[in-house]
């Protein structure tokens, strides 16, 4: 099998799986109103579609009324003359209408509740897939996923069962009255004239859905390039890269240029043979109308009827390149989005996991050993208790592991041996959000959500109320800061919280983890980013912060941690050194040996 055909195939298996996935949410288990409306705007398609093709025969009754052709035939003996024929037309046309809007109305809540309910697990899974894979994947390139996933549902809901339901219904129909009041020649230029349209529609639509697949990659790679460009603004300004960043968006965009244009051409291509197609079709079918009229068996009614039944199924199927192009995209933009919900979470809670109970907020780390990738190990035989209440440091080079211990405790990953516990029982077997619950975090950077200061302080506990959080920020020492800008609490912070200074933003991070007011608090590298005289007032926030809480902190800067109950030195994963300060010094090794260097670079920078 050719790897064309093989493709093709997958494909077809993927379009017949994503159909399967999309059919649950149009008739929804539980939600019986739904299911009728689904029932109601089925049977409002079929009567709109009943009454369209019923139209010109009032069409023909009136011609023939008029050009006093045989006496009006036996399907309007309920109405006769001219005028009322006539009349009976335009109710055949608006009833027609009237049932399609009637249609769409009736099924919109069934579509608008389908796309919310996938936007929203698709949101879910997202946020439930492991950090592992948040930090593989590309922001921009996951958010155009979703963003062409929900339009493709959306589409395919509304092209599909009201675009092509409706033509193939309208075409068998169309059909059974040209073989039935008419012969089988008019069925069968039609079923030839469609059959050649939809195959060569389909074939010249298949090369245009190859260019658009490749049409999607090149916007999906334009667009990560920008969101990545804009999300490092500042480092793009840094480094004097405007020009730079602008080319590599260029680049990308100009190979979508080039697929865009050939878009058009097939697009010219495929329109000009649709019309050779359709208007053959019509001329043959007038052709053998126009010799029934002279032979007399035809009236001239019929000629007009065989002709507004051809303009009638023409019409829908000029679109059926497009419907169906679409329908092929929105398929695959489906099924990247149903192939991302397929995605296993890494994390995951086991089924009889209860919520954590801390009593004190012991937690103990057992002989771990852990890597982010099974060759390079980050922490081997990791074996520490921290106390309750206690507050222990951690500190080390670079690369020694300090903060893969805060993203094992936040359980963002599972130990590969060994186990994490807190109050003696395992992480792993309590719920990750009791486990969240009971743990606060003040990290290096803290990231802000683009609202107000209000919004992100209150995000520690959104059922707080405002005298709560307003003695969270007093407890952090930024009460009155927010309370001299304009706008006070109301005061928007701007995307990841910059249009606050470092030191500002910390603070706001300690008055939203304050406000928590978690057992167990980690404090990772919180002011390593800051000034001398930032950090010491944040610092003693910290220091307050603590108190009464199990506090593990991990730093670089040695000066934050002279006061903890214990310091851990790390290397390459491993506990070297354990003390106090003042003992670590007077053993004279490594700690001591990184205090004396940190202490001689503070003095040159005096």
């Amino acid at each position: 099998m050719s790897s064309t055909s093989s493709e093709s195939a997958r494909e077809r298996r993927s379009a017949i799986r994503t159909i399967r996935r999309v059919i649950p949410y149009l008739w929804p288990e539980g939600h019986p109103a739904l299911k009728l409306r689904v029932v109601l705007a089925m049977a409002a398609l079929v009567l709109a579609k009943v009454f369209t093709v019923t139209t010109p025969f009032f069409f023909r009754g009136a011609v023939d009324s008029l050009t006093g052709d045989a006496a009006t035939p036996p399907e309007f003996m309920f109405v006769s003359g001219a005028i009322a024929l006539v009349i009976a037309y335009g109710v055949m046309r608006l009833l027609g209408v009237g049932f399609g809007q009637l249609r769409d109305a009736i099924f919109a809540k069934v579509g608008q509740r389908a796309l919310r309910r996938l936007a929203m697990e698709t949101f879910e899974h997202i946020h439930a897939m492991s950090l592992r894979y948040h930090i593989t994947r590309k922001t921009g390139g996951l958010s155009r996923i979703i963003e062409r996933g929900v339009k493709g549902v959306e589409f395919l809901l509304r092209f599909m069962l009201f675009s092509v339901g409706p033509l193939i219904l309208e075409l068998t129909m169309v059909g059974i009255i040209f073989y039935t009041i008419f012969d089988a020649r008019y069925l069968a230029v039609v079923v030839v004239t469609i059959t050649l349209y939809v195959l060569f529609t389909f074939r010249i639509t298949e090369w245009r859905v190859q260019i658009r697949r490749k049409m999607n990659q090149q916007d999906t790679e334009a667009n990560q390039k920008a969101i990545d460009s804009l999300l490092n603004y500042e480092t793009v300004k840094y480094f004097n890269a405007e020009e730079r960043e602008a080319k590599r968006y260029d680049e990308s965009m100009a190979g979508y240029e080039k697929l865009a244009i050939q878009t058009n051409y097939t697009l010219g291509m495929l329109n000009f043979g649709q019309s050779v197609i359709i208007t053959s079709g019509l001329m043959a079918v007038m052709i053998l109308a126009a010799k029934g009229v002279q032979d007399g068996t035809l009236t001239v009614g019929d000629f007009v009827m065989v002709n507004s039944y051809m303009i009638q199924i023409t019409l829908p199927l000029n679109f059926l390149g497009t419907v169906y192009r679409e329908i092929r995209q929105a398929l695959v933009d489906m099924g990247e989005m149903f192939d991302l919900l397929g995605q296993p979470t890494e994390i995951v809670d086991k089924p009889d996991a209860k919520p954590l109970q801390v009593s004190g907020g012991e937690v103990r780390f057992e002989h771990v050993y852990f890597g982010y990738d099974p060759d390079r190990i980050i922490l081997e035989d990791f074996d520490v208790c921290v106390c309750a209440g206690q507050t222990v440091a951690v500190v080390g080079s670079s690369g020694a592991g300090k903060s893969t211990i805060g993203r094992l405790l936040f359980r963002f990953y599972d130990v590969n041996r060994g186990s994490l516990k807190i109050d003696g029982q395992d992480v792993r077997d309590v719920t990750q959000s009791s486990l969240r619950a009971n743990i606060g975090v003040v990290p290096q950077d803290t990231v802000l959500f683009n609202d107000t200061i209000y919004y992100n302080i209150a995000y520690g506990r959104p059922d707080a109320t405002r005298e709560e959080i307003l003695e969270a920020a007093k407890s952090a020492q930024i009460h009155d800061f927010i309370q001299s800008l304009p706008d006070g609490y109301d005061t928007t912070v701007g995307e990841r919280g910059l249009k606050l200074s470092g030191g500002e933003k910390q603070r706001v991070g300690i008055a939203r983890t304050l406000l928590k007011n978690p057992p167990i608090l980690l404090l990772d590298e919180a002011t390593s980013a800051l000034d001398s005289e930032t950090e010491q007032g944040i610092l003693e926030s910290l220091e307050a912060m603590g108190r009464g809480r199990t506090v593990i902190t991990i730093a670089h800067r040695l000066s934050t941690v002279v006061n903890s109950d214990r310091i851990i030195v790390l290397d390459k994963g491993h506990v070297i050194e354990e003390g106090t300060h003042d003992e670590l010094l007077a053993k004279g090794g490594r700690y001591a040996a990184m205090w004396a260097r940190q202490q001689a670079d503070s003095e040159e920078k005096v």
